[in-house]
């Protein structure tokens, strides 16, 4: 007759037996493939990390096991800038692509609002979040446009510019 120190240890082993063959069972899906490469204005907005290192996004430094960071600086964009600007990857090696590109100035955190101005001036049009003017974000769209824009109002460390995808 087996002891309760032996049920016990017993069931921790088939606990931990349980686990590990569920672990060595589970599988991560494969990585989705990049999306289609967009730009706009010569920036890239979607794409692989061959569009990005295309576009001179060379700088780059895996962040976690789950993305990549892919920087330049010096960047323009409607004739505002200099900005640095980022990628941001999916995949720890890059393979899953990008889906915006942000913006911002080191040291002017009114340099971005500069390219709301600009797309206002081109027709774009544009609605706020949160409380009316006052809001978090400034969302500019324009029916053509392959893009739309989240710039933010207020901020906590960098006041970005963020390119999306329609």
């Amino acid at each position: 007759m087996a002891t309760a120190e032996h049920r016990y240890h017993g069931w921790w082993r088939a606990a931990a037996l349980s686990a590990a063959l569920l672990a060595a069972g589970c599988h991560s899906e494969p990585p989705a493939p990049p999306p289609p490469s967009i730009s706009f204005a010569g920036l890239p907005v979607s794409g692989s990390l061959a569009d990005a290192k295309r576009a001179g996004f060379d700088n780059c430094l895996q962040m976690d096991g789950g993305h990549m960071r892919c920087r330049r600086s010096g960047v323009m964009l409607l004739g505002e800038g200099p900005y640095e600007a980022a990628l941001d990857l999916l995949e720890g090696d890059g393979s899953g692509g990008f889906r915006q590109i942000t913006l911002w100035h080191d040291r002017d955190q009114s340099a971005p609002l500069k390219v709301g101005d600009a797309l206002k001036k081109q027709g774009w049009s544009f609605r706020y979040t949160g409380e009316g003017a006052r809001g978090d974000q400034m969302i500019l769209v324009r029916k053509d446009a392959p893009v739309h824009f989240s710039i933010d109002l207020s901020y906590w460390g960098k006041r970005r510019v963020r390119i999306l995808p329609e």
